[in-house]
């Protein structure tokens, strides 16, 4: 499969009232023209306000579809602009809720490999201008993809997207997002796919070992 990456959109930390709180948030990024690089554990000129549960190693990139900003138009009734959604890399023509966990794609001469899916918080809601929008993020089942870096180099925006082959597991974004939301019985499933993030993992260990937990 080969796409296209539309805009590579970047963000630093900005304060922000919502609710009656004052708030730091990454989550307002912009495209940037020219060429970027994608190293460590981020996109040049990226940054995340809360290490503890946004960044690291298998939240390095975080890529959205086009396809699925396109849906969100019709729902919201207005037009989305990249970068919307906290996304890194706005994308056309991938599959992107079903990219299987642990294939690879290449953008440029960076080398990414799909790690997990975007489970939402309440700085989406800010981002949208309404507090339940990460409800409905949530189901909706379009969660967009964390990357984790396997190559460093640089990419730009008209890059093609190459897909590299599918794991065997099959297990999808789309699948462990609808797992940890309505199918958590399932839990189980995501063991089997050894590219899926640790947190993931023990998440399902876990959820084995205290079923109604």
């Amino acid at each position: 499969m080969i796409g296209t990456l539309l805009a590579v959109n970047v963000g630093t930390p900005r304060e922000i009232e919502w609710l009656g709180r004052r708030e730091t948030t990454s989550i307002w990024k912009y495209p940037i023209e020219g060429r970027l690089a994608v190293r460590g554990v981020n996109v040049q000129g990226d940054d995340q306000a809360d290490r503890e549960v946004h960044g690291g190693p298998d939240k390095a990139v975080y890529a959205y579809a086009r396809e699925d900003q396109q849906w969100w138009e019709k729902e919201l009734g207005r037009e989305l602009d990249p970068g919307v959604f906290g996304e890194n890399l706005t994308l056309t023509g991938v599959d992107v809720t079903g990219a299987v966990i642990g294939e690879r794609w290449e953008i440029g001469d960076v080398v990414l490999e799909v790690a997990q899916p975007r489970i939402p918080c309440w700085k989406l809601g800010a981002r949208m201008g309404q507090q339940a929008f990460p409800v409905y993020f949530a189901a909706a089942g379009r969660p967009g993809a964390y990357l984790r870096i396997v190559e460093e180099g640089e990419l730009g925006a008209g890059d093609e997207v190459r897909v590299g082959l599918k794991p065997e597991h099959g297990v999808t974004v789309g699948e462990v997002a609808r797992i940890y939301h309505q199918e958590r019985a399932r839990a189980g499933v995501l063991l089997t796919a050894p590219q899926l993030a640790a947190e993931w993992q023990e998440w399902a260990v876990r959820r084995g070992d205290d079923p109604v937990g």
